[in-house]
C-alpha cells in the first residue's frame, strides 16, 4: 500500500539485483590483477550503423535497430550491433557514455545479449508527482521517456527485456527477464565506455576518494572479499567540457550490490562486478543468483549534471526509480538530529536534557549498551550501570526519542528484539557491521527495514552498507553509513567531495564533530555539513559530552545546531566543484539555511540570492574568523546583515573552512 502522495504505476515487475564484473578480455590480464576468476565479456568499442537500417547487425527486416529515449537534453539509445546489444548516453549533443555493451550471462554460460533478434519495441512519456515522507524536497517530479526493446536470444530462444529511460536529470536501464520459471544469473554484462579525459572518484569501503582515469582503479580486496580494481557505488566521473555523472543503483532486491571495475586493455571503459563476498569478507561466497521468472534486475543508474552544482540537485532520480513507499502509515516516522550519550543512566538522563537545550529529537546508546558487541551478543539485557526503563521513562515525558545500537550479532530473531524494543518504548535502532554484498544480504536488509517498520521502529544501518533507493519504500529505513565520516576526520578535500558522490546516491550517517581537536577542518566547516548534506537523521557533537557545553558563550555555532532541520520543503546547490567547494542552501518553511564549505584553500565564493522571496531577510552568518594555527582553532565569528533577493553574498572561507547562514524574512 502506498502513502498517500504516491501516484504512479506499478513496476513492471520485482526489482532485483546481482552483479559481476565484466569487460573486454578479462582472462590473462586479469590474473595480474588478482581477478582471473571473472567472467569474460564483449568489447564495447564497434561503431555503430550510420543510420536505422531494417536489415543492418542481424535484425529483422522492418525491426528498429537503434532506439532512442529522450528528455529534456539527455538521449539514451538501445543500438543492436551485428547481433549484440549496445547502449550510449548524451547530454545537450555530448558524449556521456560511449556505446557500451550489455547483457546478461546465465550459469550455464548463456549470454542474454550477444546474439539477439528485437521482437517488439515500445515507448512511453510519463509524468507524475509524489510526496516523500521526507527528503530534500516537498515534492518529487517523476518525468521520463522509456524505451523498452523486446528480444529473444537466436541460440536459446529466451526472451528478455532492455528496459531504458531517459529524465532531465539522467538515465536508467534495466533488464527484466521474460519467461516462466526460474534463472541463475552469473554475471551482469553492462559496461560503462566513458569519454577520453575522464576522470572517476574510486573508493572502496569506507576509504577516501581517488581520483583516477577509469582504467586505472586500484587493486582493493582481500583473501576474504572480492578481490581487483574494483570501486563502489555511488561513482562520480567528470567528463571533458564540464559535464558530470554520477553511478548509481536503484531498486536492488533479490540481487547483489554492484561494483565498477577497470578492464584490461580498454582504458575508459567500466565493467559491472556482481559481489560473490559481503563487503567485509563474512558470511558464504554466492558466485550465481537464482530468481524466480519473470524477474527484473536493479536499475543502472546514470545521474548527470551540466555543471556539478546541477548534480546534486539532480539526486533525487535515484528515488524515482525505486519502488514506491510499501507503508500505509507513516506518521510516527520523525526524521531528526541524535546525541550519543556515554553509557550510564546519569550519562542518558544528561543526553535527554541536553537534547531539549539544543533543539535535538533523539539520544542514542551506542556499543556496549548490552555488554561487548561481539562477545555478548545478548541485546535484550542492559548493563548494569544504565536502568534503561528510567532514562527511555525520563526521555519520553520530554518528547525525545531513544535509538539503541545493535550488532548484527544479536539479531538472530529481529521479529522478537524488535518487538521487545517496541514494548520499552525504543523509538529507533541503530544496526552495526551489517556487511552488504551478497544477494542474501541484500535481502537481510530489506528484510531488517521491514520488520523495523512492523514494529514502528527507525533504522540506521552502519559500516559497508550502499544505498539504492529503498527509504521510499520503507522510509522507516532513515539513514545508512557507508561513508567515510567522522570517525576517520578526514581531510576537508574528501568532505566537498562526497555531496558529488556518496550523497547522490542517498542518506548517509556522517556524525558531524563540532569543536573537536581530532577535526581536520574549521568548525564553520562542520556547522556547513547539517545544509550541505542530506541527512534525515543526523548525529550531532559526535565525542562530546553535554558538559562540554555548559557556558554556550564559549561555543557561537550551537544556535545554528539548534535550528538547523534535517528534512526540506526545497533544495538548491548555487555552487560546486568536487573536490574543491560546494555551497547548498535548504528551506525549510518560510526560513532558509546556507551551507558553504571549501578545502583546504582558502576562498570566497560569490552567490546570488535570487532564490528568496520578495521583501527584506535578516542573514544571520556563521563564517571563519582569523585563521588559526591548525583549522580547528580557526574561531567561528557571527554577524547579521539585511539582504534581498537582489543581493549577492560573499562567502569568504579559510582554508578548510566553510560558513553557515540563516536566512529568514525581515
Amino acid at each position: 500500500m502506498r502513502a498517500s502522495g504516491e501516484r504512479e504505476e506499478p513496476s513492471a515487475g520485482p526489482a532485483s539485483r546481482r552483479v559481476v564484473l565484466k569487460g573486454a578480455a578479462l582472462t590473462a590480464g586479469l590474473a595480474a590483477t588478482g581477478l582471473a576468476a571473472a567472467r569474460p565479456g564483449y568489447a564495447a568499442t564497434d561503431p555503430l550503423p550510420a543510420a536505422t537500417d531494417p536489415a543492418d547487425a542481424g535484425g529483422r527486416p522492418g525491426r528498429p535497430q537503434r532506439v532512442t529515449a529522450r528528455m529534456g537534453g539527455t538521449a539514451l539509445t538501445l543500438s543492436l550491433v551485428d547481433g549484440a546489444l549496445h547502449w550510449s548516453v548524451r547530454r545537450d549533443g555530448r558524449k556521456v557514455l560511449d556505446t557500451s555493451a550489455l547483457g546478461l550471462r546465465l550459469a550455464d554460460g548463456t549470454v542474454l545479449g550477444g546474439d539477439v533478434q528485437v521482437t517488439g519495441d515500445r515507448q512511453r512519456t510519463r509524468r507524475t508527482t509524489w510526496t516523500p515522507v521526507y527528503g530534500r524536497n516537498a515534492t518529487v517530479t517523476d518525468h521520463y521517456q522509456e524505451r523498452c526493446w523486446s528480444l529473444r536470444d537466436r541460440a536459446t530462444g529466451i526472451r528478455f527485456e532492455v528496459q531504458a529511460r531517459a529524465y532531465r536529470t539522467g538515465v536508467a536501464l534495466r533488464y527484466a527477464l521474460l519467461d516462466q520459471g526460474t534463472a541463475t544469473i552469473a554475471d551482469e554484462l553492462t559496461t560503462f565506455v566513458l569519454p577520453d579525459g575522464t576522470t572517476v572518484y574510486s573508493a572502496r569501503d569506507e576509504d577516501a576518494y581517488v581520483p583516477v582515469a577509469p582504467g586505472s582503479i586500484p587493486v582493493t580486496g582481500t583473501a576474504s572479499t572480492d578481490i581487483g580494481p574494483l570501486t563502489d557505488l555511488p561513482l562520480t566521473a567528470t567528463l571533458p567540457g564540464g559535464l558530470i555523472a554520477c553511478v548509481c543503483e536503484s531498486a536492488r532486491a533479490d540481487y547483489p550490490r554492484l561494483m565498477l571495475g577497470s578492464v584490461p586493455g580498454e582504458p575508459n571503459t567500466l565493467s559491472a562486478f556482481l559481489m560473490e563476498h559481503t563487503a567485509r569478507g563474512t558470511g558464504p561466497v554466492e558466485t550465481t543468483t537464482t530468481v524466480s521468472t519473470p524477474f527484473t534486475t536493479p536499475w543502472r543508474v546514470v545521474v548527470v549534471g551540466t555543471t556539478h552544482a546541477e548534480l546534486v540537485d539532480n539526486a533525487e532520480l535515484v528515488l524515482n526509480l525505486a519502488p514506491p513507499n510499501a507503508l500505509s502509515d507513516t506518521s510516527w516516522i520523525k526524521p531528526g538530529k541524535v546525541f550519543r550519550c556515554e553509557l550510564s543512566t546519569a550519562a542518558g538522563l544528561q543526553g535527554v536534557d541536553f537534547a531539549v537545550a539544543r533543539g535535538l529529537e533523539y539520544i542514542e546508546y551506542d556499543a556496549g549498551w548490552y555488554g561487548p558487541e561481539f562477545s555478548t551478543p545478548d541485546a535484550t539485557k542492559p548493563i548494569a550501570a544504565i536502568d534503561l526503563p528510567a532514562v527511555i521513562s525520563y526521555a519520553t515525558g520530554r518528547n525525545i526519542g531513544v535509538f539503541l545500537y545493535v550488532n548484527r550479532l544479536a539479531l538472530t530473531d529481529a521479529d522478537s528484539l524488535f518487538g521487545l524494543y517496541k514494548s520499552w518504548g525504543v523509538r529507533g535502532i541503530k544496526l552495526g557491521f551489517i556487511n552488504d554484498g551478497t544477494r542474501t544480504m541484500t535481502d537481510q536488509i530489506i528484510e531488517w527495514a521491514r520488520t523495523a517498520a512492523k514494529h514502528r521502529l527507525l533504522i540506521d544501518m552502519h559500516d559497508d552498507v550502499r544505498p539504492f533507493g529503498y527509504e521510499r519504500t520503507y522510509p522507516n529505513w532513515i539513514s545508512l553509513e557507508g561513508v567515510r565520516g567522522n570517525e576517520q576526520f578526514p581531510t576537508a578535500t574528501h568532505n566537498v567531495t562526497l555531496p558529488f558522490a556518496r550523497n547522490i546516491g542517498g542518506p548517509m550517517d556522517y556524525t558531524i564533530c563540532y569543536g573537536q581537536s581530532r577535526d581536520r577542518t574549521t568548525d564553520a566547516h562542520q556547522m556547513a555539513m547539517a545544509a550541505v548534506y542530506y541527512q534525515p537523521l543526523n548525529f550531532l557533537f559526535w565525542y562530546d559530552k553535554p558538559s562540554k557545553y555548559n557556558n554556550p558563550a564559549n561555543w557561537p555555532g550551537l544556535p545554528w545546531f539548534n535550528a538547523v532541520p534535517v528534512t526540506w520543503d526545497e533544495s538548491r546547490t548555487l555552487a560546486g566543484s568536487i573536490g574543491e567547494y560546494v555551497a547548498v542552501a535548504r528551506r525549510a518553511g518560510s526560513d532558509w539555511y546556507l551551507g558553504a564549505m571549501t578545502n583546504e584553500s582558502s576562498r570566497t565564493l560569490a552567490l546570488p540570492l535570487s532564490f528568496l522571496g520578495s521583501g527584506s531577510w535578516t542573514a544571520t552568518v556563521y563564517a571563519d574568523g582569523t585563521p588559526g594555527a591548525s583549522p580547528y582553532r580557526t574561531p567561528v565569528v557571527v554577524s547579521t546583515r539585511t539582504v534581498t533577493r537582489d543581493d549577492t553574498l560573499d562567502v569568504a572561507m579559510a582554508p578548510a573552512g566553510g560558513q553557515a547562514i540563516v536566512l529568514k524574512p525581515s
